[in-house]
């Protein structure tokens, strides 16, 4: 008697089954390969679509479906599947394919929104920075807080911020502008800055916040309504810091360039001739698009005062010279839809470009119930800490570590495990300091994480797996399909000639035609021996014949060959059409005549029509191809399944 808890699971077993059949049954069989109704309903509505032009009927696109998955079944039994060149393909594809699945989008969109709102208002700020090495130690980013934290108490004390940043912050334009940046906008500072500046209130500090370069106080002075981009060209005279000659010569010279324009010369010509900045005096002064915090203060102030397209400055200062600005264009923060792009762009190349995905990964962390073993960790980190990763003795001594530093998803992470992974990730002739090991196990997991996860795409999302069984059969479909009917046709000439006979009255002309050559000679005495060569050559010879004997350093004779109809080439026309258009022949190669054959309403052989005869024994060749196909591997349809396939 069986147990009842066995007769149980069983139960349970053969139920899960049955509903996993009833939601999504077999469709129909093919050599032995179910193919499941979702998969077939998918590629049925997509090449049905409302926007298809060539909408089938079910039953005609069971017949289609069929056909298309009994090549990729051949192409199977080819071995296609295996190549290193389909491996590699579809792998290329995959890798395309993974990339919204592997990050969080709502993150991704969020942040787009976000630097699309930033763009709209320029923020006024000043900071303090206090820096913090690339390579920094705990000690030194301790030293860096301790720093900052003391800025910060004589900040909260009402000292003058502009004063204090002269005398310790570590941004050496501090010196110059008393930390004050003036106004910024979104991707003109680094992520971290921009996001605490942004969110930080008018009149207020803002709190330490960490950025690639350090440590930063920001202080908000004021906010406004974005100013769009200018085009403006300009004139420029360079100085030299602190020389008081050269900056009273480039005045003068400024003022008379100024002069000269307000008397009507042409602003681009005086660029052009006269400003020092080369890169713009070759584009008559004109300098690229921009906004807020792409210039200097004065440079920037200036441009943006311009009211209408023409107006021009007077000569302002800036920290390099002397300048002289016309405003050729203006444009405000264009819509959300037209900057996505362009904005989509900016983001991958800042701080912000792994956000979505560090969302993603600390959800599945969560997910797969992410455990660390940190008595484990810090075992490792004791032998790590002391031994280069290319040292024999470290590497005897992790292999045999194999004490689980982490798990997730019911799967356990070695001590060796990461080991390995350093030895791959990290320069081995060095050692790693214990306190970038958290970092480095942190990067590991996070690799593995995402190597388990693309693991579990197909079978977590019916889309991406619909769209790689896609690419998966279209790939198969392409190269079995081009050896068997598409390359073989157009390289069997045999075939073609063969079929071409069998179908000869399917070519008829509406229009006589002639086939032959039109030959051009520099002379008379060529054209004599031409004409003498033509008589005694095969027609397939006409060409290398002429070419060989009569062409030496100079071309004294052109042949042209081909098939023509009335209308097609002149010399024709004339000779052989009698047309009344005279041929003018050139000053080059006055003496023309033509050979060849009148070919009234059907074409001599399958190279006079070619193209068409290809296609027609392409066609011929795929038919007999499906034949085959149909005979060699068996095929069922569920008729009462296919009675349940929905139609979008």
């Amino acid at each position: 008697m069986k147990s009842p808890v066995i007769a149980l699971v069983a139960f349970l077993c053969l139920s899960a089954s049955l509903f996993s059949q009833s939601t999504d049954p077999v469709l129909m069989t093919l050599n032995g390969n179910p193919v499941l109704r979702s998969e077939f309903e998918y590629i049925y509505n997509k090449n049905n679509s409302t926007n298809a032009l060539d909408k089938k009927t079910l039953d005609e696109y069971v017949d289609l479906f069929v056909n298309f998955k009994l090549k990729v079944e051949e192409a199977k039994s080819q071995g296609i599947d295996t190549t290193n060149s389909f491996i590699t393909e579809l792998a290329g594809y995959r890798s395309q394919l993974t990339k919204p699945y592997l990050t969080d989008s709502k993150v991704d969109d969020d942040l787009l929104l976000e630097a699309y709102n930033r763009l709209k208002e320029d923020v006024d700020v000043s900071h303090i920075l206090v820096r913090i090495p690339a390579n920094a130690t705990p000690a030194d980013t301790l030293k860096a807080w301790s720093t900052i934290q003391s800025i910060l108490k004589r900040l909260q004390k009402n000292e003058d911020f502009a004063k204090v940043a002269k005398e310790v912050s570590e941004d050496p334009s501090a010196a110059e502008n008393n930390g004050r940046l003036g106004f910024i906008s979104a991707f003109r500072t680094v992520y971290p800055f921009e996001s605490m500046a942004y969110n930080t209130p008018v009149g207020s500090l803002s709190k330490p916040v960490r950025s690639a370069f350090g440590y930063h106080i920001i202080q908000v002075h004021a906010r406004r309504p974005s100013l769009g981009e200018v085009l403006v060209s300009h004139i420029m005279k360079f100085t030299t810091k602190g020389d008081e000659a050269s900056n009273i010569k480039a005045k003068s010279t400024i003022d008379s360039i100024y002069q000269c324009i307000k008397a009507g010369d042409n602003f681009g010509d005086l660029a052009k001739k006269l400003s020092q900045d080369k890169g713009s005096a070759v584009k008559n002064g004109e300098l690229p698009w921009f906004g807020t915090g792409r210039m200097v203060p004065e440079f920037e102030t200036a441009a943006f005062a311009l009211k209408n397209v023409g107006d021009y400055s007077e000569p302002i200062q800036s920290a390099y010279g002397w300048h002289i600005i016309k405003l050729i264009d203006k444009k405000g923060v264009a819509s959300f839809a037209d900057m996505k792009a362009d904005l989509e762009r900016k983001v991958k190349r800042d701080e912000r470009a792994n956000r979505g995905q560090q969302a993603f990964l600390t959800k599945l962390r969560s997910d797969y119930n992410y455990q660390v073993i940190t008595s484990n960790v810090v075992e490792f980190s004791t032998l790590v800490g002391s031994k280069l990763l290319s040292d024999s003795a470290f590497i005897a001594e992790s292999g045999k570590l194999t004490k689980p530093l982490f798990s997730f998803a019911g799967k356990n992470y070695s001590q060796a495990n990461f080991a390995n992974y350093l030895a791959k990730n990290t320069n081995s002739d060095k050692s790693i300091a214990s306190e970038k090991i958290n970092e480095k196990l942190n990067a590991f997991v996070d690799s593995e994480l995402l190597a388990y996860e693309d693991l579990q795409l197909e079978r977590k999302y019916d889309d991406f797996r619909f769209l790689m069984q896609e690419y998966h059969d279209g790939i198969l479909l392409f190269e079995v399909s081009n050896k068997e009917v598409w390359e073989k046709a157009s390289k069997d000439t045999e075939g073609l000639d063969k079929y071409f006979k069998a179908h000869k009255a399917d070519y008829t002309w509406e229009k006589p035609h002639f086939k032959g050559h039109v030959i051009y000679c520099k002379d008379k005495a060529t054209f004599k021996v031409a004409k003498s060569i033509v008589k005694k050559a095969d027609a397939d010879s006409i060409d290398k014949y002429l070419r060989t004997r009569l062409n030496d350093s100079i071309q004294y004779v052109k042949t042209e060959k081909g098939l023509y109809v009335q209308g097609e080439n002149k010399v024709i026309d004339n000779k052989i059409f009698k047309t009344k258009d005279a041929y003018i022949p050139s000053a080059e190669y006055p003496y023309v005549f033509v050979v060849g054959k009148m070919l009234k309403n059907t074409p001599e052989d399958y190279t006079d029509v070619r193209g068409l005869v290809t296609a027609d024994y392409q066609e011929f060749l795929e038919k007999e191809w499906i034949q085959s196909l149909r005979a060699k591997y068996p095929f069922t349809v569920n008729q009462e399944v296919l009675k349940t396939v929905k139609k979008n």
